[in-house]
C-alpha cells in the first residue's frame, strides 16, 4: 500500500515538473499544439500537390513579392524578441520596460498586417483568388490562416500590456504574460515555416 502510494506521489511529481517546464497557462499549450497540428497538414498538403504540379507552382511562386516576405519574417523574428525582453523584465518587476518591450511587438505585428494587407490587395487587384489554381489556393488560404493568428496574438499581446499598465504582473505573478507570449512565439514560429515553403522552395 505504501508502495503504490509512493509511486502515486512520485508520479504527480513528474506532471507537475513537467507542465512547470512550459512557461505560462498548460491550456493554452494545448492549443497551440492542435493549430500546429492543423498547420503541419496543411503544410504536408501543400508538399505533395506541389510535387503533383511542379511547373505550376514554380511559375506561380514567381508572382509572389519576396522582398515583402523578407521583411515579415525579419519583423516577426524581432518581435519576438522584444516579447522575450518584455518577459525577462517581468520577471525582474520591471513592470513599465515589460510594457514597452511588448508594445514593440505590438507595433511590428501590425506593421506585417499592413505589408499583408498589401500583397492581398495586389494579388486580388490582379484577378487572382482561391480559384485560379492550386497554388494560389494554398498561398491565400495558409497566409490567410496565419494572419487571422497574428490579429489573435496582437489581441493577447494588446491585453498583457493593459494588464501590466494596471499592475496585474509581477516577478511573482507573470504567468499571463508568459502564456501570452508562447502564443506569439508559436505565430513567429509558423511564419518561418510558411515563408520559404510557399515563397522561396522551388
Amino acid at each position: 500500500m505504501q508502495t503504490t502510494n509512493m509511486i502515486s506521489v512520485k508520479e504527480s511529481s513528474l506532471e507537475k515538473i513537467e507542465y512547470q517546464n512550459l512557461p505560462g497557462d498548460f491550456a493554452l499549450w494545448i492549443f497551440i499544439f492542435a493549430e500546429m497540428l492543423v498547420f503541419g497538414v496543411l503544410f504536408i498538403a501543400y508538399a505533395f500537390s506541389r510535387a503533383q504540379n511542379v511547373a505550376l507552382f514554380n511559375d506561380s511562386q514567381l508572382t509572389l513579392n519576396r522582398g515583402f516576405g523578407a521583411i515579415n519574417t525579419v519583423i516577426l523574428i524581432t518581435s519576438s524578441y522584444f516579447v522575450v525582453r518584455g518577459v525577462a523584465a517581468i520577471k525582474k518587476d520591471l513592470t513599465h520596460q515589460c510594457a514597452y518591450w511588448l508594445s514593440g511587438a505590438l507595433v511590428l505585428g501590425s506593421v506585417f498586417v499592413g505589408i499583408k494587407m498589401v500583397e492581398f490587395y495586389e494579388k486580388f487587384n490582379a484577378g487572382i483568388s482561391m480559384s485560379t489554381n492550386n497554388f494560389y489556393m494554398f498561398y491565400l488560404s495558409l497566409t490567410f490562416f496565419h494572419l487571422m493568428h497574428v490579429l489573435m496574438g496582437m489581441v493577447i499581446l494588446a491585453t498583457i500590456i493593459a494588464r501590466t499598465r494596471r499592475g496585474a504582473y509581477s516577478a511573482k505573478q507573470h504567468t499571463g504574460v508568459e502564456t501570452g507570449a508562447s502564443f506569439w512565439h508559436m505565430v513567429d514560429f509558423l511564419w518561418i515555416i510558411l515563408f520559404p515553403l510557399v515563397y522561396v522552395i522551388r
